[in-house]
C-alpha cells in the first residue's frame, strides 16, 4: 500500500513594518507545536523575518529582536533626506552582512522567495536568487522611508505596494499547505491607544549622544507617538503617508486573500504598535505567539 504523501507547508510572512517581530513569535509557537514550515516567502518586513527562519537563524535572530532599544534602532538610520527616501539604508545592510552569512538564496537550508515592487512599471517582482540581504533590502524599501533598491537595472520598492501576504508565491514554490500571517488586518476603522512609540522619552533614560538626539527631534516632527491623544490634533507628514498605506495594504491583502485564499491565516493583534517602534520586539513576538496558538487546532487538523 503506497504511503500518504507529506504535505510541503509554506508560510507566508506579510509586510507591517514594526509590527512585524511578531513573524519571529509566530514562527516560534509552530516549532514548538512540532510544526515546521518546509519553505517561506515573505513582503517587506516578512522577507527579513522569512530569510532568518530559512537561513536556520531564527534562534539567534529572536533574542536580538527582543532586546533591541530605541537607541540601537537609531544607530542603524543613516537618515540622508535624499531624493530616492529619507533613510539610505546602507548602515542596515552593512550590519546584517558583518553579522549573518550570506550563502546566496538558491543555498539556503530552505526554500525562501520574497516580493518587491519595480517602481516605475508596478509590477509585482519575485526574488528567488542571489544575495538574500540585496533581495530582503528590496523588499522593505517602503516608498519616502527607505530609498529604492537597485538590482538588475531596475528600482525596487517594497513590495507590500502589491502583495502584502505573498500566499500566491507560496503556490507557485510548491507549497500544499499556506501558513499566512496577516499584520494588517486591524489597522483601519479603529482607534488604538498604544504605549509610547520609538521617539517618545522615558523617564529613566540613559544619556543618549547630541546626534541622536538630534535625529530623535527631526523624526519625531516627521513621526509622532503612537499614543493616541484625546483630541485630533493635524496628523504628521509621515502619519497620513502611513495611514495611506494601511488603507492600501489592508484593501489589497483583502482582495488578494480573497482570490488566492490560505489554508490558515494567523492575525496578530499588533495595531498598536507604530511602524517604527522596532525596539518593541518582545510585545509583538509574544502576540505573534498567541495569534498562532490560537490556529494550532485547525491546523493540526487540516495537517492529519
Amino acid at each position: 500500500m503506497e504511503s500518504r504523501r507529506q504535505l510541503r507547508i509554506g508560510l507566508a510572512l506579510g509586510s507591517g513594518s514594526a509590527r512585524g517581530w511578531a513573524h519571529v513569535g509566530v514562527i516560534r509557537a509552530l516549532l514548538r507545536a512540532g510544526i515546521e514550515p518546509d519553505l517561506v516567502c515573505g513582503t517587506s518586513i516578512g522577507a527579513l523575518v522569512g530569510a532568518a527562519y530559512a537561513a536556520g537563524e531564527i534562534d539567534r535572530f529572536e533574542p536580538w529582536v527582543a532586546s533591541l532599544t530605541r537607541q540601537q534602532v537609531m544607530s542603524l538610520l543613516d537618515l540622508r533626506l535624499s531624493a530616492g527616501g529619507m533613510i539610505e539604508g546602507r548602515k542596515l545592510v552593512e550590519y546584517f552582512r558583518s553579522r549573518f552569512d550570506d550563502p546566496g538564496i538558491d543555498k539556503l537550508p530552505r526554500p525562501f522567495a520574497c516580493v518587491a515592487t519595480e517602481l516605475d512599471s508596478g509590477r509585482e517582482v519575485w526574488l528567488r536568487d542571489g544575495p538574500v540581504i540585496d533581495a530582503v533590502r528590496a523588499s522593505i524599501s517602503l516608498p519616502g522611508l527607505l530609498t529604492p533598491m537597485q538590482r538588475d537595472g531596475r528600482l525596487l520598492v517594497d513590495g507590500g505596494l502589491v502583495n502584502p501576504v505573498p500566499v500566491s508565491l507560496c503556490r507557485a514554490m510548491g507549497a500544499d499547505v499556506v501558513i499566512a500571517v496577516d499584520l494588517n488586518w486591524d489597522l483601519v476603522g479603529r482607534r488604538t491607544r498604544a504605549a509610547p512609540s520609538l521617539y517618545a522619552e522615558p523617564r529613566d533614560a540613559p544619556t543618549v549622544p547630541a546626534r541622536t538626539r538630534s535625529l530623535e527631534g527631526l523624526w519625531s516632527r516627521l513621526w509622532p507617538s503612537s499614543e493616541a491623544p484625546s483630541a485630533l490634533p493635524m496628523p504628521s507628514m509621515l502619519g497620513v503617508l502611513t495611514a495611506s498605506l494601511n488603507i492600501m495594504q489592508l484593501r489589497i491583502t483583502n482582495s488578494r486573500l480573497a482570490g488566492e485564499p490560505a489554508d490558515i491565516v494567523v492575525r496578530p493583534r499588533v495595531a498598536g504598535i507604530g511602524p517604527m517602534d522596532y525596539h518593541r520586539g518582545e510585545l509583538a513576538i509574544g502576540e505573534g505567539v498567541r495569534a498562532a496558538e490560537h490556529v494550532l487546532p485547525h491546523l493540526r487538523e487540516l495537517l492529519g
